[in-house]
């Protein structure tokens, strides 16, 4: 399986998420925001990082890249997409996903091992795990507190497409304690906290974060 990993300028995790892939089992492929070619992956990851400087709004000109023309397109036809922290604003920004990024409640960037439940496991990227199931991921942002209008919030609710939030304090003032959501189709989801960084024991607060990449692996195999 070939997985697809965007690199736009201010991209700073990457390398992470193209050796999380790898370690999932898929071939990491590098994909480049200046060009539109998909090169036939069967998903698409869009990692953290601070993409054009964060100027105008986090995501806002990455979501205007050739290769999101592409991204976009496909996703809308049931391609897989998975976006992390920077990767989940641009999916904001270029509306596969509802709702808004803004700054860190106390103004402050946020860098801890942050427990979060996961709620709903019928995503590509979730169908890993068991409903209530507690992980423990790295986060790292400066805005990634989660921001809807009440009736969006109502209804990404009703619909059950949180994926995760998070567990005890809210880190962020993230609205309900989102820490993630999915499409209503299940095949694009954003996730603040960093999967990536959580995929074996030498260097991560476990491996929580791989089950992840080895959902859409699980997915992708089964069609």
């Amino acid at each position: 399986m070939r997985i697809g990993v965007v690199t736009f300028p201010g991209t700073l995790d990457d390398y992470d998420a193209a050796r999380a892939v790898e370690a999932a089992g898929a071939q990491a492929v590098p994909l480049f925001h200046a060009s539109d070619d998909l090169k036939e992956v069967q998903a698409v990851v869009l990692p953290g990082g601070f993409s054009y400087g964060d100027y105008l709004r986090c995501g806002a000109i990455a979501r205007f890249a050739p290769i999101m023309s592409s991204i976009i397109t496909a996703a809308e036809h049931g391609f897989p997409v998975l976006g992390i922290c920077n990767g989940f604003q641009v999916l904001t920004e270029s509306h596969l996903l509802e709702g808004a990024m803004i700054r860190n409640k106390d103004l402050h960037f946020i860098c801890k091992d942050q427990p979060l439940v996961i709620e709903n496991t019928q995503t590509m990227w979730t169908n890993g795990f068991t409903a209530g199931q507690e992980i423990v991921i790295p986060l790292k942002n400066m805005e990634g507190s989660f921001q809807c209008d009440d009736a969006t919030l109502a209804r990404i609710e009703d619909e059950g497409r949180v994926i995760a939030r998070y567990v005890g304090e809210n880190p962020n003032g993230a609205r309900n304690k989102i820490a993630g959501i999915t499409n209503k189709r299940g095949n694009v989801v954003g996730l603040m906290p960093h999967p990536e960084h959580a995929i074996e024991d030498l260097t991560g607060p476990g491996t929580d974060g791989l089950t992840f990449f080895t959902s859409v692996l699980q997915t992708l195999v089964g069609r």
